[in-house]
């Protein structure tokens, strides 16, 4: 995957976020985690931007470890979407859930090797 197949999945990974918060009750729960996720679901793809315009190795390397934390915390409140039950109460389904956040487990991945890349140890690349 290249730098801009990853900045293109990077967005519609935001863009399905986005759509999962719209459709999360207008609960207190709802409000709080929906916040949270729409906040570290786009800053997955505006941190790798700023990443790929990164001055050296190590400064993309410190750059997509603020994404791979970001991409983490994502799937963190994810999640608690699930666990509590808000999804459930927006007539959301797991399935419904995995369609939304597909991109997620190898989004990371990609964002893993990206940096073990820049740090001269990639393992697929």
């Amino acid at each position: 995957m290249n730098e801009q197949e990853l900045k293109e999945r990077t967005k519609r990974f935001a863009l399905r976020v986005i759509a999962l918060v719209d459709a999360l009750p207008k609960t207190t729960a709802g409000r709080a985690i929906g916040n949270q996720l729409v906040r570290s679901g786009t800053s997955v793809g505006a941190n790798y931007r700023a990443a790929c315009r990164g001055r050296s190795k190590a400064e993309f390397a410190a750059k997509i470890g603020t994404v791979a934390e970001e991409a983490d915390e994502s799937a963190f409140w994810m999640e608690l979407i699930m666990e509590a039950g808000v999804a459930l109460y927006a007539g959301l389904t797991s399935t419904d859930l995995a369609h939304i956040v597909h991109p997620h487990p190898t989004l990371s991945e990609a964002l893993a090797e990206a940096n073990l890349d820049a740090l001269g140890r990639a393992i697929h690349l």
